[in-house]
């Protein structure tokens, strides 16, 4: 003989708001909810839909007051968003990837570069030429993943005198390959006279500055 059916159990109150938070907390349904910004916007647009009904026979062209309003919150939105740094903006990527060269190969690349009027390649192999040299020189210390924003930087406490110059150096060369700034042969130029400038640069000795 077999053994009878149980019935089920009855659910408590407990025992289905902890279902439900189970539930709840599925990965499927966070995936699924709008981002905070897409709130925003929804509520503007709820907002403004409100403010256009009730500003109808108030003030006249209620709805072109409400289309104003709009177009302004959205160019204030778009301005918000365009600033916010990016979670996912990678960090200046190094100066150097892929092949070891010297500083003799990197400013024949660059000057190959400039000769065909690629004048993006030119910036960055120069720069690149410079990174080399200042290294050789022992001006910075060898030290792979450098950024040229550090380049910079590391090398203006010996070279104080180039200070400006190598800012401007490493700005031009971010914004050329990291920044979508279209290189001329201006940039070329000025990345090529820095190189020269750099060549004949002295570095200042620890006493040598004054106290």
């Amino acid at each position: 003989m077999r053994a009878p059916l149980t019935a089920p159990l009855d659910v408590t109150g407990e025992e289905g708001r902890r279902r439900a938070l189970d539930e709840l907390s599925d990965p499927v349904y966070g995936s699924n909810e709008p981002s905070l910004l897409d709130r925003f916007l929804n509520w503007l647009g709820e907002f403004l839909d409100s403010l256009a009904r009730a500003g109808e026979g108030v003030v006249p062209g209620g709805w072109l007051l409400a289309l104003v309003l709009l177009v302004l919150a959205v160019l204030v939105v778009a301005l918000i968003v365009y600033l916010r740094p990016s979670r996912n903006r990678r960090s200046e990527p190094p100066l150097h990837e892929g092949t070891v060269r010297t500083a003799a190969d990197h400013r024949a690349l660059s000057e190959q570069a400039e000769a065909r009027g690629d004048f993006a390649e030119a910036v960055t192999e120069r720069l690149r030429a410079i990174s080399v040299d200042l290294e050789d020189r022992a001006i910075v210390g060898a030290r792979p993943g450098r950024t040229a924003t550090e380049l910079a930087v590391e090398a203006a406490r010996s070279l104080p005198g180039e200070a400006e110059p190598l800012d401007a150096g490493a700005r031009l060369f971010n914004d050329v390959v990291y920044g979508d700034r279209a290189a001329t042969a201006d940039s070329a130029r000025t990345m090529r006279e820095l190189d020269l400038r750099l060549g004949a640069a002295r570095p200042v000795l620890d006493d040598e500055v004054s106290p």
